[in-house]
């Protein structure tokens, strides 16, 4: 049987070829231990990396994108999974070493599969997507160094983004004073919708500044890096924790040891991808119980597989609001 799929090849120049195709089962990779149907998956922004080619993501060839995935064991040999199982994937290098779930159907190790919570949809679980897991990582990594909701102001950058959406809306539900830094101020209503106090001009953090400046917040969920991180390090209160989970403006850190030798911040990175299986369920059951299903709606927008090609290079350009969940069967 064919299923539909995106299918990335590398061009003899280098460049990459993103293409609608056609695959069977035995185009799957043979390590995998359980075949599933996906019935949503997700454009972040490491797929749009991979399907536009703008970044050397994708490290074997040909390639199906999609880093996350959710829907329905088919077949197994994996002793925890066996058919009608509802299962979700994020990360592992998927998408990237090993063939994706931008399609009908994948292949994929049943050790890197967590259980559907009870309660939650596919799509929904795809509207939280690995944008949304993480930014549960930083608020879990934020609660487990002591930041707590009366301590003080906590900052999201990024905030309009799909980390930064969901950051936002958990953080304000469990009693946060949330303050929103992006780029699109037009973006200001819907940020408060979600949970946001205050929205700020994310061009407040992006330029070099201070290594120690005036203390504000408590704590920080930080998917930008370079000068907004460097910033918000400079700005976090004594004792306060930074969350960092991303690189939208860049990888550098220009930044100093002051804010952590002066001030005793802490500065914790968050990694989805090869979060141990623990730690992700954990994440998965409290997505469950503490995120707002109407602000996740309000967040989330829905496109066909064949429109996931195009919306790769509008999630690079920052143009993609929230996130955008694949009805990879449409």
């Amino acid at each position: 049987m064919m299923f539909n799929a995106i299918l990335l090849n590398k061009n003899d120049d280098g460049s990459t070829n993103a293409k609608l195709a056609q695959l069977s089962e035995t185009d799957l990779p043979a390590d995998g231990d359980v075949t599933v149907r996906i019935d949503y998956s997700t454009v972040n922004f490491k797929d749009g990396l991979a399907i536009t080619g703008r970044s050397p993501v994708v490290r074997k060839w040909p390639m199906v994108p999609g880093i996350d995935g959710a829907g329905t064991v088919i077949a197994s040999s994996h002793p925890a999974w066996k058919p009608g199982d509802a299962f979700i994937l994020n990360g592992w290098g998927v998408g990237e070493t090993h063939m994706g779930c931008l399609a009908q159907q994948a292949k994929l190790k049943g050790d890197w599969l967590v259980p559907l919570p009870a309660g939650m949809s596919a799509r929904s679980a795809m509207a939280i997507g690995t944008a949304g897991y993480t930014a549960m990582l930083c608020v879990m990594a934020l609660q487990e160094q002591g930041v707590a909701k009366e301590a003080g102001e906590v900052l999201v950058t990024g905030a309009s983004g799909g980390v930064g959406s969901v950051a936002v809306a958990i953080l304000s539900g469990l009693g946060y004073r949330v303050i929103a830094s992006t780029g699109k101020l037009d973006e200001a209503d819907y940020l408060k919708s979600l949970g946001a106090a205050e929205v700020i001009d994310r061009a407040e953090l992006s330029a070099p500044g201070k290594p120690l400046q005036k203390e504000r917040w408590a704590g920080v969920v930080d998917s930008v890096g370079s000068h907004t991180l460097a910033n918000a390090l400079a700005q976090t209160r004594y004792l306060g924790t930074v969350a960092a989970c991303g690189l939208a403006q860049g990888m550098d850190l220009p930044t100093s040891v002051a804010p952590f030798i002066l001030r005793g911040v802490k500065l914790i990175g968050i990694d989805s991808v090869m979060a141990p299986r623990p730690r992700r369920i954990a994440a998965w059951q409290r997505l469950a119980a503490e995120l707002d299903t109407g602000k996740l709606e309000k967040m989330t927008g829905e496109i066909d597989l064949a429109a996931a090609l195009h919306k790769a290079q509008d999630i690079l350009a920052g143009k993609v609001r929230g996130r955008l969940v694949v009805d990879v069967n449409r």
